[in-house]
């Protein structure tokens, strides 16, 4: 089981989110994708309601709060691929599933190119791994293969995703 605060270097601590992050979550996924890929603000809360543990935010303490930098978030199933209709139902979350899914890889746009979102996916694959996964699956465009790979991701095709009209590749990391 993950520790409720992990440090990251250079004083980010990474830690999972409650319902009390919403508004910048939501602000930050909807700098970070189209509105035909984004989470909606309701589907943000209902996946925060429903496993929060399954989102992981690099956050640093500022004078007047707190800034969340980056945010990876997703759930856990036995289902071995990444399937569209994951995305907005909640109830497939199966905390003792073999497969964390990941749903969105997102880092908000004044502290992207600086290796935060490489952090926090760092985490999720050593949490993943602890708690006896078999790996995780995400789906992404092509310009991001490479980038998942340098973790150990698998590229596996072109997903049967059709998740906001544009064409997914699906990639796996197995343990």
């Amino acid at each position: 089981m993950t520790a409720p605060h992990m440090t990251a270097p250079h004083t980010w601590t990474i830690r999972h989110a409650t319902v009390a992050d919403l508004d910048a979550l939501d602000a930050i996924e909807s700098e970070c994708f189209p509105p035909a890929e984004a989470a909606s603000r309701e589907t943000l809360r209902v996946r925060l309601q429903s496993y929060p543990e399954c989102f992981w935010l690099l956050t640093k303490l500022l004078t007047d709060g707190e800034a969340i930098a980056a945010f990876i978030n997703g759930f856990v199933t036995d289902r071995p691929d990444l399937a569209d209709d994951m995305y907005d139902d909640a109830a497939q979350h199966d905390p003792h599933g073999r497969w964390q899914m990941i749903f969105g890889v997102d880092t908000a746009p004044q502290y992207q190119h600086h290796g935060y979102a490489s952090m926090v996916m760092r985490q999720v694959i050593e949490d993943s791994r602890a708690r006896g996964r078999e790996g995780l699956v995400l789906t992404c465009k092509d310009r991001l293969v490479g980038f998942y790979a340098q973790f150990g991701f698998l590229d596996e095709g072109v997903s049967a995703s059709v998740h906001g009209g544009v064409v997914w590749r699906q990639m796996r990391l197995t343990f």
